[in-house]
């Protein structure tokens, strides 16, 4: 019988509960149970509670009920602290006459009838503990939260349903944390860092409510200003990208730290894009979409939400707002990078090699600004950007303040720190701390301390920098990544729409009768090898003259047509990789040499030819289409030829791109460079290589689904344009790849 209510959302429901039942309620001091009532009766909501054990007929001066069915209302929420062996009959009795919306599942849901059972043929023939579980739920219509999971806070809306004791009063903020692991969620609650939450959720297994759906709700939460998702995997990967497309038209960062991999479809073992996309593919192609931060690890993370939600705007105000504010009023289209201020020569070098390697830019300074500079230094130091000013230690919290306002007044400074390891100061001197907030409270720009060394800040200092909205970045690297993180947010507040969210819905699409005309040829049967080069170049990327051939005289008509030198290549569809075993003649610059060619590969190889044109030697690409479990055709573009082996980089993306978001994958990528031209090299043109990206993303966006894998490999690239030499493609639900 479903629970849901018409018109309301349920997961609302269960965030916002106004009735709770605690199953599993207990006296005993230290349980899950007893924990489990403390902590909701903290709740600012103050929500109806309702004890439920058979065992108790009270739990202190508060009565027991001694199951869901006796309950004088149909609750929004059943907390269950019970043991997995009874998790489905508390499920079933919430789910039975809508004894409850929804649920929190704290234990793990291990079925230990079918664990005893494994190594058996049929052990899990029958449906799990987890999978009879959410088949209830599902039916029911209720949310549930977990199994395994740590439970969830509503800070913004006074609802704490947990069963572990928490610190009586929750840190608020801007921050919706989503998270699949209960050991983050309750570390990120105690960080006494400078952030706080709207709503805080630990998903756990999710065996129905995935982790976008919390998400969804907190961007209905006006409070919401950042989003931070750890997640291990991608559970609904529609809801997941509605999400993050939903938060980027909202300006609204999303930071991503993702543990795990996605692992590409078995069918993708011939093609190098499988290879390429495996690993973080699928989340980098988010990344990539919606423009998410990833962030490395906790400490990352943290040091980024902390400069995320602090502004000078909000300082002193205690209601701290977001990045994207920050880089409204602060970051423009021309800032060029952060600048920074230094009492060590040693720690400015060392500042600067982790920013390069990072890829944190120090922006140059006008002459307006190092005139300042020259001005207040003392003599034998040189203005400069980053900039060391320690030389007798006088009047040092005017030149301090001095300093870092000159760097923010620059118009090329995007973001100012003062870089010192803010330990404590025995002499009771508080010059540095002064002149950061002096400093930051004449500027809109973002102004930071960026310390060194997390153990020996002094505690107090920080927390009142912090009060002022002034962010401590604890570390040297990863404060110089969140540094970066708020860089690249602010240039996505000024890029154009389209650079943003690539594989959208209502992205460009290819002509309709060129799809369909596709797509039949697809589900007639697979594609011979020169077929491969003609869909090819339907969908605009140019590709090398390719005839098939199955007699020695139709390989030397082929070879006419076409003009010499050739390439011979067996056009065997079981064979993916050629070259090993022997499948390939290259230059081959008469009929004469062809013919003997054509007979040595037919011998060992088979009849079934391609003869092709020859491509001029030059740089080259792997172009390719792999597919992810959850999200399905992915973009894959890495290094070709020998460069393969010794740059493993690539870009993952969702298709389809538009020019700009295919430019944009090159970005950064060591193979960029090479294309650019390095040691006297021409360079490519790479307006032809960025076309034929976009060009090959609506191929995938309009064929992807009739196909396991596709590779163009290698795509020469020249200062005269681009060139599929190769290409192979795996069609979906088949084992033998197509080849050309």
């Amino acid at each position: 019988m479903s629970v849901r209510q018409e018109g309301v959302d349920p997961l609302a429901v269960m965030l916002e509960a106004r009735s709770v039942a605690l199953v599993g309620a207990s006296p005993r001091l230290g349980s899950l149970g007893a924990r489990m009532i403390e902590e909701v009766a903290k709740s600012a909501s103050r929500p109806r509670t309702y004890l439920v054990n058979p065992r108790y007929a009270s739990v202190g001066e508060v009565g027991c009920f001694p199951s869901l069915a006796e309950l004088p209302e149909t609750v929004d929420l059943a907390l269950l602290a019970v043991p997995d062996s009874a998790l489905e009959e508390q499920v079933r009795a919430a789910a039975a006459g809508g004894a409850a919306r929804s649920a929190v599942i704290f234990g793990s849901a291990v079925d230990s009838a079918v664990d005893r059972a494994v190594g058996v043929d049929d052990a899990r023939s029958e449906p799990g503990l987890r999978e009879r579980i959410a088949g209830v739920a599902r039916e029911a219509g209720m949310p549930l939260c977990g199994a395994g999971c740590m439970g969830f806070v509503n800070v913004a809306r006074g609802l704490r349903a947990i069963g572990y004791t928490e610190q009586d009063t929750l840190p608020a903020g801007p921050v919706a944390l989503v998270t699949h692991s209960g050991s983050v969620f309750s570390a990120l609650l105690r960080t006494r860092r400078a952030f706080g939450f709207t709503v805080a959720v630990s998903s756990g297994q999710e065996l129905v409510t995935p982790a976008a759906s919390y998400a969804r709700y907190a961007l209905t939460l006006p409070e919401t200003k950042v989003l931070a998702l750890i997640l291990e995997a991608i559970r609904d990967a529609a809801a997941l990208r509605a999400v993050l497309a939903d938060a980027a038209c909202r300006d609204i960062p999303v930071l991503l730290l993702a543990a795990g991999t996605s692992v590409a479809s078995r069918s993708l073992v011939a093609a190098h894009s499988g290879a390429l996309a495996a690993g973080d593919g699928a989340w980098q192609a988010l990344a990539s979409a919606y423009g998410v931060h990833r962030v490395g690890d906790l400490a990352e993370l943290a040091d980024t939400l902390e400069l995320f939600c602090l502004t000078r705007a909000g300082a002193g105000r205690g209601h701290p707002t977001s990045a994207r504010e920050t880089g409204a009023r602060g970051l423009s289209a021309g800032g060029r990078g952060i600048a920074t201020v230094h009492d060590s020569g040693f720690e400015r070098a060392h500042v600067a090699d982790v920013a390069a390697e990072v890829g944190v830019p120090f922006a140059p300074l006008t002459e307006e600004t190092m005139r300042r500079l020259t001005a207040v230094l003392d003599p034998g130091l040189e203005p400069g950007n980053p900039l060391d000013v320690w030389s007798t230690g006088r009047h040092s919290e005017e030149l301090f303040t001095e300093t870092l306002s000159a760097l923010a007044d620059d118009p090329g400074v995007d973001a100012v720190a003062l870089a010192v390891d803010l330990v404590p100061e025995y002499d009771g001197d508080d010059s540095y701390r002064d002149a950061v907030l002096t400093a930051a409270a004449k500027t809109a720009k973002p102004v930071a301390v960026l310390a060194s060394i997390p153990a020996a800040i002094d505690a107090a200092a920080a927390s009142r920098l912090r009060a002022a909205g002034v962010p401590v970045l604890e570390s040297t690297r990863t404060g110089l990544l969140a540094l970066r993180h708020l860089l690249a947010h602010a240039r996505l507040a000024h890029a154009p729409a389209d650079t943003l969210l690539a594989g959208r819905a209502d992205a460009p699409a290819g002509p309709a009768p060129r799809r369909d005309r596709w797509v039949a040829r697809l589900e007639a049967g697979p594609l011979g090898g020169a077929d491969l080069f003609d869909l090819l170049r339907d969908y605009g990327i140019p590709a090398v003259a390719v005839r098939s051939a199955v007699t020695r005289d139709e390989a030397l008509a082929a070879a006419d047509a076409i003009g010499y030198p050739v390439a011979l290549k067996t056009g065997r569809p079981d064979i993916a990789h050629k070259s090993d075993v022997g499948g390939v003649r290259l230059g081959i610059a008469g009929p004469g040499a062809l013919a003997a060619a054509y007979d040595d590969l037919s011998v060992r190889l088979g009849p079934e030819m391609l003869v092709c044109a020859m491509a001029r030697p030059s740089q080259e690409l792997i172009l390719g289409m792999a597919r992810d479990p959850a999200l399905g055709p992915l973009i894959v573009v890495g290094a070709g030829g020998i460069l393969t082996e010794h740059l493993a980089e690539r870009s993952v993306a969702l298709p389809p791109l538009t020019h700009e978001s295919a430019s944009a994958l090159l970005d950064g990528q060591r193979f960029a460079k090479i294309l650019a031209g390095v040691r006297g090299q021409p360079p490519c043109d790479i307006d032809a290589v960025i076309s034929a990206i976009a060009a090959f993303s609506v191929l995938v966006a309009d064929l992807g689904e009739h196909l396991d894998g596709f590779d163009i490999n290698p795509l020469i690239c020249s200062p005269s344009g681009v060139l599929a030499v190769d290409a192979l493609a795996a069609p979906a639900a088949a084992s033998r790849p197509l080849l050309a």
